[in-house]
């Protein structure tokens, strides 16, 4: 295989070399897109399974909605269509003929489903009407890199209609906080959330909510987003419903969605300068077992070692590696790129021992175990342990890398230097935010709950009074 790139000298290098030697994807023949392989593929289906079983706990069903919008129907609602404009993908001809209405390919969903949704709302009955979809979606974008940022991306996108808009605020922050339990159970990964300020926000969003990763360049991913989109889109749509006293009303709507930008965040959140490091729960493979001989003899007897572990494991995802044509020494590497949680090595001499030899991908601590110590519940306690690991890990860095500034040279200096998260007094005007992001690439991600805290503050570039707590970070 070949060498990785020193993530401390060249991250975006190693962050491609990873996904590469990992087999998790490749570049398309179109611009932009990137085909996902079955190892890649993998990790995108347990999160999907995962996330879908949380989705489905909050009430909301499944359901399917057409690629192709046409454009009457996206032009309803101004802001979001202006919003979009620059990304979106038009279909001009079909059929060998140029169509007589543009047909944009889904930026997003909000149009049609709403649209849907003016047929489906009559009555308070009808409400709360709550409906998720896992889709691909297509923004034109200029910069690609894989999984993080690309011109075809997978998701899925939760929408929903309330009669008040407390029981939209509701949906908005009970999507919030199951993307943040997700990360942290499911990928092992510490997010901080809150709300991303007035000019960051959904297009047509009357507030958007943010998940924000910190990855170990020191730049920030925006994780997942929940978003109260308010009555603007049942204005647009004519979504109503008949009150409890038989008035009609406007409802007000929801959207929330991840994607497969979750594998980037999982690479550059985890991985190290061997690669990638997948949690437990995770991981398409949680075990893997190398043998080791010499000869056909040593061959079968340790084989046969091997295959009494994958049975009496078999509540785990395990694979036996019984390549040929391989030598341990590179299934050694392999694996350790691909970040298989657990490999347990056997060869003559573990059998003569009566051991196994394990090695954890967190720490390459390497323990013998007697071979009757293979049981299930100790590796459930071992994986557990790895898993509360790499959570433990992520924490420290974000822990460590973010940050208060006082002053702009302050503000500066962090995100100049090793980056991370800097929470900076900051006076609530775009003038203001540009000027640092034009001077310093670095965006407010999301902004302190607690107005209170800015009180008596100034901000540090305007010196104009606080109006609250902006979190500052160069972003991906």
């Amino acid at each position: 295989m070949s060498r990785i790139a020193d993530p401390k000298k060249d991250f975006p290098q190693w962050y491609l070399d990873v996904i590469a030697q990992a087999d998790l994807a490749e570049n398309a023949e179109t611009r932009g897109c990137i085909i996902f392989k079955p190892y890649g593929y993998a990790l995108w289906e347990n999160m999907q399974r995962d996330l879908d079983r949380r989705i489905k706990a909050l009430g909301v069903q499944n359901a399917y909605f057409p690629l192709l919008i046409p454009e009457s129907l996206l032009a309803k609602e101004v802001k979001h269509v202006e919003g979009f404009a620059p990304q979106c993908a038009v279909v001009t001809h079909g059929g060998g003929k140029e169509l007589t209405e543009k047909l944009y390919v889904r930026p997003t969903s909000e149009t049609i489903i709403y649209s849907a949704f003016s047929r489906w709302v009559h009555s308070h009955r009808d409400l709360p009407l709550k409906v998720n979809q896992w889709a691909n979606i297509v923004r034109w974008e200029m910069r690609t890199r894989p999984f993080l940022r690309t011109l075809e991306f997978l998701w899925q996108e939760g929408h929903t209609c309330h009669a008040t808009k407390e029981e939209a605020d509701a949906m908005a922050e009970a999507a919030l906080q199951m993307y943040a339990a997700f990360d942290r159970e499911m990928l092992a990964l510490p997010v901080l959330t809150g709300r991303k300020p007035e000019h960051e926000k959904f297009a047509g969003a009357l507030y958007t909510l943010t998940t924000e990763a910190l990855a170990r360049d020191g730049k920030a991913i925006q994780a997942g987003t929940s978003h109260n989109l308010g009555q603007g889109f049942s204005e647009a749509y004519d979504v109503s419903f008949l009150d409890v006293g038989g008035k009609a009303q406007r409802p007000w709507m929801t959207s929330w969605g991840v994607s497969t930008r979750l594998i980037g965040t999982l690479i550059v959140v985890h991985g190290d300068e061997k690669g990638l490091r997948i949690p437990p729960f995770l991981a398409p493979i949680q075990i893997v077992l190398v043998p080791i001989y010499k000869s056909d003899e040593e061959r079968a007897a340790v084989l046969e070692v091997c295959r009494k572990i994958e049975t009496q494991l078999a509540n785990f995802r395990v694979l036996v590696d019984d390549r040929t044509e391989k030598s341990p020494g590179f299934k050694f590497n392999e694996w350790e790129v691909k970040g298989i949680p657990v490999r347990l090595e056997i060869g003559p001499k573990d059998l003569k021992a009566g051991q196994v030899t394990v090695v954890r991908r967190d720490t390459s601590a390497k323990e013998a175990w007697p071979l009757m110590q293979c049981t299930v519940a100790a590796f459930e306690k071992l994986l557990q342990s790895i898993q509360d690991g790499l959570f433990a890990q992520a924490q420290s860095y974000l822990n460590d890398h973010t940050f208060e500034a006082k002053t702009y040279g302050e503000l500066k200096e962090r995100i100049d230097g090793e980056g991370g998260f800097v929470w900076a007094p900051w006076d609530g005007e775009l003038a203001t935010a540009e000027k640092i992001q034009n001077e310093l690439k670095a965006s407010i991600r999301l902004l302190d709950p607690d107005p209170a805290k800015a009180k008596g503050r100034k901000d540090i570039l305007s010196s104009a009074p606080a109006k609250s707590i902006a979190l500052y970070a160069k972003a991906y």
